[in-house]
């Protein structure tokens, strides 16, 4: 099948390219062997990982679990026994409400609101097991994928490496988090989409952000993608009762979600656990973003005022020391001019438009999908106080585009690599070090040998020869960053062996900020790159529908 066969066979079915629908494909799950065996291997790598390091994220969620057990609703979000306070949306409160029950049968100490870092072995697998278990939602809609796919063999290597996805291991399986139950969500959400289902994938979005708010970097996408696909013929007429319909629905699950809190009048209260502003710039780890960058050109250009003893340049005193140590709190730039909230709120809405205004333009399915990953991504790289876990947000939907063709596969890998190896610094203990190097060792030539091959295309072009030279020498540095920062690592290990004082160590910081550097260069390259390919891509809207004409 040729490519541009590939991308009409996947157009949803009402979409204006698509002849035909896949119906029959979508009666059954087709789970075969090969799925029940990754589905095993998985679940025992997982199991094997319960006794793993655990972040302060296990105690947040414990903490919850006694919350919403322990209290009326009407103190959810009042609650401050514990520093771990409920900062989720309300159905994510309401799903550890019920967790929280058949935590009461297990051990009634986990829901103990005063039984704070509680560890014993009860908690940890119960709620380890829970995230196995929630997992199961992202299992099911990548089967479904498999189901709907015109290359079935190629979508299955896709679903599964999504499943196996070093970054839900780490964060989720050992860190902690339920990052494969949300984003399982998401993935029906967008896979309604390709069905042609919009009213459903647009339900399943509104669902999902009143789980967690972080997917409000996706939401210009989906408003824009169902404004002009669902609500607005193509020839621009208002759908009332399509328009109604969505409407209606969304407006429902909010209702649902923040209505309670709305009757009690409580939702100033609970809009400020959500949106703590206070935060600074950056996080306490650099997230590999564009501020990441701009943070270390400040951190270059003082060192250099420093050595040169120019006074011509105004230094910040309050900069002098901000930024350097990977502390909470506000970034302050001793040399380059301030950023506020406001400035990172309009760089990443003018980013996005650019993006979302071709999505208006050609509505398809494969141009939501490339436009909800770039409106992630400008939030990833230009957002306020941006988490490093927020990658996934980014590697979620872009693995869906993986096997388009080589442009795209080489964007997916760059920031793959970069993404998941910027996740290397949560986990910090030696026999989880091990783990997270071999198993993405592993999860990326399990990927790259599988997908390369298929569409692997020689560079036509001089330039596309440099820049592909480029990249590959980029990918074969991450083994040296590695090697680096742990053996910067380990002499820090051993300086604060010998020494009391270990936080003089002026190499302390340095493994987090050179990752975080080296990573936002990919990030920031492979937005660029892909952004290129969807305002340049050859098969337009206009040419498919001339294509199936």
């Amino acid at each position: 099948m040729s490519k541009k066969e590939a991308t009409v066979a996947d157009s949803p079915p009402s979409d204006p390219q698509t002849t035909t629908t896949n119906s029959s494909q979508w009666s059954t799950w087709n789970v075969t062997s090969s799925d029940w065996n990754i589905l095993l291997v998985s679940t025992v790598i997982k199991l094997l990982l319960y006794p793993s390091y655990r972040s302060t994220d296990f105690e947040v969620h414990r903490n919850w679990l006694a919350i919403t057990h322990s209290l009326p609703i009407s103190k959810w979000y009042y609650d401050t026994t514990s520093e771990w306070t409920l900062d989720y949306p309300p159905f994510f409160a309401y799903f550890e409400w019920l967790l929280s029950i058949p935590a009461y049968l297990v051990d009634p100490k986990i829901v103990d609101l005063n039984n704070i870092n509680y560890d014993s072995w009860s908690v940890i697998a119960y709620q380890r097991t829970t995230v196995i278990i929630t997992e199961l939602v992202l299992a099911t809609a990548l089967l479904r994928f498999v189901s709907g796919s015109a290359d079935p063999s190629i979508q299955r290597v896709i679903s599964a490496a999504l499943f196996l996805h070093p970054g839900f291991l780490i964060v989720d399986h050992i860190h902690f988090q339920y990052n494969g139950f949300m984003f399982g969500i998401l993935l029906w959400s967008i896979l309604m989409a390709r069905n042609g289902n919009r009213l459903a994938s647009g339900i399943l979005f509104a669902i999902l952000l009143n789980f967690k708010h972080i997917y409000m970097y996706l939401a210009p996408a989906y408003f824009v993608y169902l404004l002009r696909a669902y609500c607005l013929t193509p020839s621009g007429r208002v759908e009332i009762k399509n328009f109604l319909s969505l409407a209606n629905a969304v407006i429902g699950v909010f209702v649902a979600s923040l209505g309670p809190f709305a009757l009690m009048g409580q939702i100033p209260q609970l809009l400020s656990r959500l949106f703590p502003f206070t935060r600074g710039l950056n996080h306490a780890y650099w997230a590999p973003n564009f501020w990441a960058l701009v943070t270390a050109l400040d951190r270059i250009i003082l060192r250099l005022v420093q050595l040169t003893g120019t006074t011509r340049i105004s230094v910040d005193s309050a900069g002098v020391s901000s930024s350097s140590r990977g502390l909470v709190g506000d970034t302050v730039f001793a040399i380059l001019p301030q950023v506020k909230p406001i400035h990172t709120f309009i760089i990443t809405l003018l980013w996005q438009a650019i993006v979302l205004i071709k999505l208006w333009k050609n509505p398809s399915y494969k141009s939501f999908l490339t436009a909800l990953t770039l409106s992630g991504w400008a939030s990833f790289l230009f957002g306020w106080h941006v988490h490093e876990k927020a990658v996934l947000l980014i590697l979620v939907p872009l693995s869906l585009l993986a096997a388009e063709r080589h442009a795209y596969f080489r964007t997916f890998l760059i920031a793959s690599t970069a993404g998941i190896f910027a996740l290397f610094p949560l986990l910090f203990t030696p026999s989880e070090s091990v783990i997270k190097v071999v198993y993405s060792t592993v999860w990326i030539a399990f990927v790259y040998g599988a997908l390369n091959r298929r569409v692997y295309e020689y560079p036509t072009s001089p330039l596309y020869v440099v820049i592909d030279a480029l990249e590959k020498l980029y990918l074969a540095g991450f083994p040296c960053l590695l090697a680096f920062t742990t053996g910067i690592s380990l002499r820090n290990e051993r300086i604060s062996a010998s020494s009391s004082e270990s936080s003089g160590s002026a190499m302390e910081f340095l493994p987090l900020m050179v990752t975080s550097i080296y990573c936002a260069i990919g990030m920031l390259w492979s937005f660029l790159r892909l952004g290129f390919i969807y305002f340049l891509e050859e098969s337009d809207y206009q040419g498919q529908l001339s294509a199936v004409g």
